[in-house]
Parts: structure tokens; C-alpha cells; sequence
């Protein structure tokens, strides 16, 4: 079995293997017309649960075989145009490269004796990430898991410096459309249930400062502590963002810290054209990015910055078989003293590779694409009396929900969405995502993939009209 370590005498074994998987992907890439099978949890499920693993096939084609009928044929294809679900992005191929290399050689980020280089690129990239924010020339960060694990770990330092003698004081203002880990954060913090404050929004879904305000007012006067403001620039439903130069005088005049979720919006970072869309992220004390959103980086790729490294003390602990205090001392960076993790992959190397190979510019000018194809989008459905479009886009996400011209009862509307979208991911001919306003349920286009057009929302659209369509025939003909 050692013939199967990655070493100095299966190097070769390696690049066949490796090559022969990155082959089977090629080809699946080259000749998929859908973005899904439409296969269901009843078809799928007797083929994984038939395999014995306990019974090695012992070779590397027969497994790729075997991996073909159970997951590469029935794969969901972000990388497709008629992807239009969720926000993955398709990925770039110098990511794709950085993800082959770190897996091979496997470095830790925690400690410098495991990573050395790999430690000083991640460095390299947070102080990229912060200049492009503009945090100022004490700024830091640490990559991270995801948008969660970095608003959790924001969200703890913003605690620490908070500095309340009672938990149950603490307060976190965010708006009703925010991430829902904001709600879990606190809960993992040891917050009580009350401890975030739901912020409503105008009808553009961005956070109603006035409201904000009364919200911090309110606090003061009952002598609670206002933590933290969560800000979001792009929301997960609708692409908004909150007004954040008005959010940042008001955590200024109460003393709260301002907490950046711009785990989709980061994109604009990097925008040619709508950079001025974030302007007043750079007074936040801390920020979420998500590369792996509007990056096109493979997941994972994702950073916590902050405007002051000093905070970043509050994940820090010293063990001394890993990274003992007089390490500090002696300037040897370990990444760990940062991190809410200890092992850590070096994702930081799939955005150090995108950026070497095609620069800020190439990235800005992808998500531009998407953004400018959001606003076709939103002029296409705006002008198609089958649906009604919720709100104009800021980023790349356009909320919509089918109209029959025939019913008017609220609920078989929703069924008929509700339907829609089932039937439409059966299929395999496209996929939407689905959302909620106004308790009522609509669809939701999220769009990352430059390569999508204007025809291919219609065709969708189209699409989605015919399953509704189909769904209330059936509907009046069981009433009858």
C-alpha cells in the first residue's frame, strides 16, 4: 500500500492518475448541455448505498468509472449558463491550478515551521485585500472557511472590545435581510436570543438608517450596550447594500463597532465600473469577503480583515508544541495567532495564482459582466407581464415571481412558483434558486457566470412560465 504515498518514487503514479481524473473532468466539461440531470434522491441514492468500501476496486480507472455513476454524471454544473441558483460562481483555471498544488503538497497554515512561504502569501494577500478597502496601514486578517466562520470570528472580536460586564447587555443591529449567521454567531457567542436587533429596510432592501438610529437610540436609553452593526453589502436574496457612509457616522456616534458582510459584494473590489457602489466599507473595523463568491475562486476561498491587527488578539492562544509566546518574540509569523482554526489549507494560494495570471483588473471586469447582465435581466422581466421583479439590482441577483393572468389567489400563486422551480430542476434544464418576500415565495436568479445571456433568461423564464402554466391546468382540472 506505501505504492500509494505521495513521494519521491510515485511521482509518476501521480501525474498519470492525476491526469487521468483532470481528463474525465475535461471531457465531462466539454460535452455537458444541461447544468443538472434533473437525477432525484430515490435514483440516486441506491447506487452510493450498493457500494461496499470496505472492498477497494485497487484501481484508479475503475474507480473513476464508478465515480462517473455516482457523482460526475449527476454533478450540478455551476460552470453551465443556466446555472442560476445559488452564489457559486464557475471558477477560473489558474484557481483550479493554485487547488492542485496546495492539495499536493498539503501545507498548514497555522504555523510557519508547516507552511513558510505559503504563511507569507496568505500575508501578502490580506494586505492586498485590506489596501483595496482602504483599512489603513494597520490592517489584518486571517483566510478563513467562508462568510459564516468570518462574520462568526468578527462578531467575536467586536464582543471582546465591547467589553460589557453582562452578556445579556450586549446588542447586534443588522437588517431583516442580513446572513442568517449573524443570528447564529450570537447564539454560538453566548448571546441571548434578543441580542440581535432586526433593522427593517426600504423597499430597495436596503437598511433604513432612520430606523438604525432609533434602534442605537433605544439601546443607550434602556443602558444597553450597542456591540456591533452588521452592514451588508450584497444581501443573499437581493444583491443590496446597506447605506454604509450613514451606517459608519452612527457607529461612530454610539461607539459601535461596524462590522462589513461583503462576502458577495467584494467583487466590486475589483470593479472597473461600480467600485463606488462599497464607498465607506473603509471606515468599517472589520470585513467579510467571500473570493469564492464573486472571485470566481474555488470553495474555499474566503478572509476576515480588520482595521486594527491589535484586535485580532482575541482568537489567540499559545500552545507550546504548536506556537509558543516566545515566538512572538523572536517574529515568526504563525497564522494560527490569527485564526479561529488550527489546520488550515492554503487556500490563499488559488487567489495569489487568478491574480498573477490575470490581475485585479481581469476579476473586476468578469463581475462587472455580471452585473451589467443583471440589469438586462432586470429590464427583460420589468417588461414581461408574466412576472413581477421585486427590485432593481445593485449587484448580480434578480428576485421574480410568475403572475397568471387568470388567478388571483395568493397561495395557488406560490404553489405555482413553488412548482415551477421543482419542476424546472427536474428536468435539468436550468436551475433557479427560491426566496420569500412579504411571505409570499418567489424565484430568484443569482447571476456569476459572464458566460450567461440575455437569451438564456429568457429561455428560462420562458421555461418557467410553461411548468406554472402546466401546474394551474392540472390544478382547475383536479377542481372540477
Amino acid at each position: 500500500m506505501r505504492s500509494h504515498l505521495l513521494n519521491d518514487t510515485t511521482a509518476e503514479t501521480y501525474r498519470r492518475s492525476v491526469t487521468e481524473g483532470i481528463e474525465r473532468v475535461a471531457a465531462k466539461l466539454a460535452t455537458t448541455t444541461k447544468p443538472f440531470t434533473g437525477v432525484g434522491v430515490d435514483a440516486l441514492s441506491p447506487r452510493i448505498d450498493a457500494i461496499d468500501l470496505d472492498k477497494p476496486l485497487l484501481d484508479t480507472t475503475a474507480v473513476l468509472d464508478e465515480l462517473e455513476d455516482v457523482y460526475l454524471r449527476d454533478a450540478v454544473y455551476f460552470h453551465h449558463p443556466r446555472y442560476l441558483a445559488h452564489l457559486n460562481c464557475p471558477v477560473v483555471i489558474p484557481a483550479v491550478l493554485g487547488e492542485a498544488v496546495l492539495s499536493a503538497v498539503n501545507s498548514s497554515l497555522d504555523t510557519w515551521d508547516q507552511s513558510a512561504g505559503g504563511t507569507l502569501i496568505e500575508r501578502k494577500l490580506i494586505d492586498w485585500t485590506t489596501a483595496r478597502i482602504g483599512l489603513g496601514s494597520v490592517a489584518d486578517g486571517v483566510f478563513t472557511s467562508g462568510g459564516t466562520q468570518s462574520n462568526l470570528q468578527a462578531l467575536l472580536l467586536a464582543r471582546e472590545e465591547a467589553k460589557a460586564d453582562n452578556l445579556a447587555d450586549l446588542r447586534i443591529f443588522a437588517s431583516e435581510v442580513s446572513h442568517f449567521s449573524v443570528k447564529k454567531s450570537a447564539k454560538l457567542l453566548g448571546l441571548g436570543a434578543d441580542a440581535v436587533v432586526s433593522v427593517p429596510v426600504g423597499a430597495d432592501k436596503r437598511m433604513q438608517t432612520v430606523a438604525l438610529a432609533r434602534e442605537l437610540e433605544r439601546c443607550e436609553r434602556e443602558g444597553l450596550v450597542p456591540m456591533a452593526v452588521v452592514a451588508t453589502a450584497g444581501t443573499t436574496d437581493f444583491g443590496s447594500i446597506d447605506p454604509l457612509p450613514e451606517i459608519a457616522e452612527l457607529c461612530e456616534q454610539y461607539g459601535a463597532w461596524m462590522h462589513v458582510d461583503a462576502a458577495y459584494g467584494c467583487g466590486l473590489l475589483a470593479s472597473l465600473k461600480y467600485r463606488d457602489r462599497i464607498e465607506g466599507i473603509e471606515r468599517a473595523d472589520s470585513v467579510t469577503v467571500d473570493y469564492h463568491k464573486s472571485f470566481f475562486q474555488p470553495v474555499s476561498s474566503s478572509a476576515v480583515l480588520v482595521r486594527d491587527a491589535a484586535t485580532l488578539r482575541h482568537a489567540t492562544y499559545h500552545a507550546e508544541y504548536l506556537n509558543p509566546r516566545r515566538m512572538v518574540q523572536e517574529r515568526i509569523p504563525n497564522q494560527v495567532d490569527k485564526s479561529l482554526q488550527t489546520t488550515r489549507r492554503f487556500d490563499a494560494l488559488k487567489l495569489w495564482m487568478t491574480l498573477r495570471v490575470m490581475g485585479a483588473d481581469g476579476i473586476g471586469e468578469l463581475f462587472d459582466e455580471v452585473c451589467d447582465l443583471a440589469a438586462e435581466g432586470w429590464r427583460l422581466l420589468a417588461a414581461d407581464p408574466r412576472f413581477d421583479v421585486v427590485v432593481e439590482p445593485t449587484l448580480s441577483t434578480l428576485v421574480f415571481r410568475y403572475i397568471p393572468a387568470a388567478v388571483t389567489d395568493p397561495a395557488e400563486i406560490d404553489r405555482a412558483n413553488l412548482y415551477a422551480r421543482k419542476a424546472l430542476f427536474a428536468s435539468g434544464d436550468a436551475v433557479v434558486a427560491g426566496t420569500k418576500v412579504g411571505g409570499r415565495h418567489y424565484l430568484k436568479f443569482t447571476l456569476l457566470n459572464p458566460e450567461t445571456t440575455v437569451e438564456d433568461m429568457s429561455v428560462v423564464l420562458d421555461l418557467i412560465a410553461g411548468h406554472a402554466e402546466q401546474y394551474l391546468g392540472e390544478s382547475l382540472d383536479r377542481a372540477s
